[in-house]
């Protein structure tokens, strides 16, 4: 278990209970180095031929879920999936937000389009091949660098095996930090886009509209109604339209800069 650099004392007494746990340790780590360097340097770390990541606070569906994974380490890469849990607050946008989307990760879903629905969340991978191919250390801020790294796989012409071995998803950040955290994944994508043309649904979709008049007008809107919007998706009835209008928005008037 490694934490890149957490300023949260409490977080980091807890995670340390974990070292008293066979075979396992917990790496503190002062400085934070992003996603794609903490999972590189845990694969560097790991002593074993075979790695699952799973990400903090997603917990395995069942007892077989290892036994899955077990059966399909012939494989390269092997991506499981995950479940959206209960919410207590039927307010929580990033709740009503994966549920509004789960249907696009379906396992029939997945398995039509591999590469493209590569995530981080859930994967086992052979050491040697991540080694071989890293992920991208440029991505220091959230987002994006699981899909670049589909990108690398299939360019290298590695399968992606999907299976239907979810993890559980049930804890929720709140609508502010929902909200800036998909800020700071649209400017990943922005800063990185001539690498994730093509894949990603956003960065297509903008670049097909008409450069003109087009992009003109959705930058006022943001400028004129982007702070409104925002302040709404942040408080208590939030609208997965207006969500969606505002990422549009917002990442449109990136792109212009």
């Amino acid at each position: 278990v490694a934490d890149d650099g957490s300023k949260d004392r409490r977080f980091i007494e807890l995670c340390r209970e974990v070292n008293s746990l066979p075979h396992v340790r917990f790496i503190e780590r002062t400085e934070n180095v992003g996603r794609s360097c903490i999972r590189n340097f845990l694969a560097r770390e790991a002593s074993y031929e075979w790695l699952l990541f799973i990400d903090a606070e997603l917990i395995p569906s069942d007892d077989q879920f290892i036994s899955r994974y077990i059966e399909n380490d012939d494989e390269g890469v092997v991506c499981g999936d995950y479940l959206i849990g209960e919410c207590d607050d039927s307010s929580n946008l990033r709740y009503r937000y994966e549920m509004a989307i789960a249907s696009q990760h379906s396992i029939s879903e997945r398995r039509e389009r591999p590469y493209m629905h590569f995530h981080t969340a859930n994967f086992l991978v052979a050491k040697q091949l991540i080694l071989k191919h890293p992920f991208d250390e440029r991505f220091h801020k959230y987002g994006y660098e699981d899909v670049l790294f589909g990108k690398r796989l299939r360019q290298a012409g590695i399968a992606i095996t999907h299976l239907d071995n979810p993890v559980g998803f049930c804890t929720f950040e709140d609508n502010a930090h929902f909200v800036s955290k998909t800020e700071e994944g649209l400017r990943t994508l922005a800063m990185f886009r001539d690498d994730l043309r093509g894949y990603s649904q956003m960065l297509t979709f903008a670049e097909g509209i008409h450069p003109g008049i087009v992009r003109t007008a959705i930058r006022l809107f943001y400028h004129l109604c982007g702070p409104l919007m925002r302040r709404s998706l942040c408080g208590r009835h939030p609208s997965l339209m207006v969500f969606k209008l505002y990422k549009l928005a917002y990442f449109i008037n990136l792109y212009q800069h």
